[in-house]
C-alpha cells in the first residue's frame, strides 16, 4: 500500500488576541495589492495584465509584485514580511 502525504495550505490561526488585527477595506481605492509570482511560465504576464486593470478600474494605488525563485519552494520569510508590511492585500499566484 502506498502513502499518500497531504500538505494543508491553509494559513496558520492565531489565538485571539496574539495577531495585529487590520482594520477590514471597504473596496480596492487607494489600496497597495500584492502579488508573489511562483515562477512558473506566462504568471508574470497575466499579474502585468492584472495590475493595470486593477489601477485602472478599481482605484488601486500600487501594484507590488515579487517573484519566488522557483514554485517548488515556499516563499522566503523575509518576502512574506516586506509585503505584509506594504500592503493591504497579497494575491499568491501560479501560471502555465
Amino acid at each position: 500500500m502506498k502513502t499518500v502525504t497531504l500538505f494543508d495550505p491553509t494559513a496558520l490561526r492565531f489565538e485571539a488576541g496574539t495577531a495585529p488585527a487590520r482594520a477590514g477595506r471597504t473596496g480596492l481605492a487607494g489600496a497597495v495589492v500584492g502579488f508573489i509570482d511562483n515562477a512558473k511560465p506566462n504568471f508574470d504576464h497575466l499579474v502585468d495584465d492584472l495590475a493595470d486593470l486593477l489601477v485602472s478600474r478599481y482605484g488601486v494605488r500600487r501594484v507590488i509584485k515579487r517573484r519566488k525563485p522557483s514554485a517548488s519552494v515556499p516563499a522566503l520569510p523575509e518576502l512574506v514580511e516586506e509585503l505584509a508590511d506594504q500592503c493591504d492585500m497579497v494575491i499568491a499566484g501560479s501560471g502555465d
